[in-house]
């Protein structure tokens, strides 16, 4: 069986594979950003052991994504960075995705008893 901390870090997974998949793609502007952020943060609280969700479209991304006439673009993990506190039993784990040489990197930030 996984210790509480392997099982801490495999839901934090869980819910960066989530968010990314559930998301990917959605229409997003400057002018939805923000809904957009609070809709998959609030998504993502609601699974098990998900304490906190913060996050982050950078409008100036978008805008320069932004290559058709229509005022949009899809949303990708370059254009957003995201925090998260994972909580199981004694167990806290943070992570956070952000872009490092132009890819989207999700990683374990702590993980503390």
């Amino acid at each position: 069986m996984p210790t509480d901390a392997q099982q801490a870090c495999f839901e934090a997974g869980i819910k960066f594979g989530s968010l990314y998949h559930q998301f990917a793609g959605t229409p997003v502007s400057p002018a939805n950003t923000r809904s957009l952020e609070r809709a998959m943060a609030e998504s993502i609280e609601n699974q098990p052991f998900c304490e906190s969700v913060t996050v982050t479209i950078h409008d100036d991304r978008v805008r320069e994504a932004i290559d058709h006439g229509n005022g949009y673009t899809e949303l990708t993990g370059s254009l957003m960075d995201v925090t998260m506190r994972i909580v199981h039993e004694d167990v806290t784990v943070r992570t956070r995705m952000e872009l490092e040489d132009g890819y989207p990197l999700m990683r374990l930030v702590t993980v503390e008893s």
